[in-house]
């Protein structure tokens, strides 16, 4: 039974060495997920592929169905999860092509549906939700840039924002403020509705863009965000198939 995810674009198709094996449609109590579960192999590890805005990338950050894609990854056995995300770069460190493994969250997001504790339920349910993303799955992460001898920052604070239009200036000055390093638009709930699952969650970041303001008044394009995802998307690769290949990676080799 398939035990670790992916989550994120098509990138994943292009792992060298990665066989697909079938793709699954999974039904859930929530809906349908942002399109079938892609399942193949890397090595020793069975690997679930979820792209997070469906396969034509047509589905807005705010309209994603998050509950229905957790579910759907738990109920054909995953416990390990790696989201993969583009972001805006808000500190200095964070500059385009960056890859950044957060340690901490802080949510912006409205309106969406964050939780599976609702409705009639027997007791009401709080998660420890200290640290928002697994540490050994992170060091596990960290370890494989580098094997993969991939520069990644090995902190720091994500921004989830509500999109899909991107942010102000005024905003990312606020959101500096409040000790963010990186912005983007899935990091909620999915992190959230993942501990609530149960399932081990981490990420991997790759700044696409500085964000609004941050570049000497800049507009940011379209264009130039896919220029700097080419490279970044590249040492995402290198990394996930270094990730994928270790012995010590419990998500493959557990007994």
């Amino acid at each position: 039974m398939s035990r670790l995810a992916i989550i994120g674009g098509t990138g994943l198709s292009k792992l060298k060495n990665l066989e697909f094996l079938r793709h699954q449609v999974v039904s859930t109590p929530y809906g349908e997920p942002s399109g079938p579960l892609s399942i193949g192999r890397l090595g020793g590890c069975e690997v679930v592929f979820l792209p997070r805005h469906g396969y034509n990338h047509r589905i807005p950050p705010h309209q994603i169905n998050y509950r229905a894609n957790l579910w759907a990854l738990r109920e054909v056995g995953v416990r390990h999860v790696l989201a993969v995300a583009a972001v805006g770069g808000i500190t200095p460190r964070m500059s385009p092509a960056t890859l950044v493994i957060p340690d901490q969250i802080i949510d912006y997001t409205y309106g969406r549906a964050h939780t599976f504790f609702e409705g009639e339920l027997d007791e009401v349910t709080h998660i420890d939700f200290t640290f928002p993303y697994d540490a050994d799955l992170r060091e596990l992460l960290l370890r494989s840039a580098r094997a993969a001898e991939v520069s990644v920052v090995e902190s720091g604070v994500y921004a989830a924002t509500q999109g899909p239009r991107l942010e102000t200036a005024a905003e990312i000055r606020r959101l500096e403020g409040d000790g963010c390093d990186i912005v983007g638009m899935t990091g909620m709930p999915e992190a959230a509705l993942a501990r609530e699952l149960g399932l081990k969650y981490a990420c991997c970041a790759v700044v696409a863009n500085w964000a609004a303001g941050k570049d000497g008044g800049t507009l940011i394009t379209m264009e130039e965000i896919d220029a700097t995802l080419k490279t970044g998307m590249g040492q995402v690769r290198a990394v996930l198939e270094q990730f994928l290949s270790r012995p010590d990676n419990p998500a493959c080799f557990a007994g």
